[in-house]
């Protein structure tokens, strides 16, 4: 299942700088959900800047600090969700020419 996910209110915060969740794209496997978030730096060093984080919540949706693993058969689910993401898309296609 992909999704774009409603992201108001979430927040992050790292090292460098906090903010918020400014785009989310998720998908939904028998293991585990990976997501694309598209972070907004509000403070700290980082304040003004975006950044891309590559991540992943259990099946009970609880965020994981471990890779990211997609299989290639789900990439096609993650490009349909990645339609409701037009920041994020843009982003990610400075990736490949």
């Amino acid at each position: 299942m992909a999704r774009t996910t409603k992201t108001e209110g979430k927040t992050f915060s790292l090292h460098w700088g906090s903010g918020i969740i400014e785009e989310e794209v998720q998908i939904v496997t028998p293991y585990h959900r990976p997501t694309i978030q598209l972070l907004k730096f509000t403070e700290g060093a980082a304040a003004g800047t975006y950044e891309i984080r590559f991540c992943h919540y259990d099946q009970y949706g609880r965020f994981q600090r471990s890779p990211l693993i997609i299989d290639e058969n789900e990439l096609p689910a993650l490009k349909k969700a990645l339609a409701g993401a037009p920041k994020l898309r843009k982003l990610l296609a400075k990736l490949v020419p």
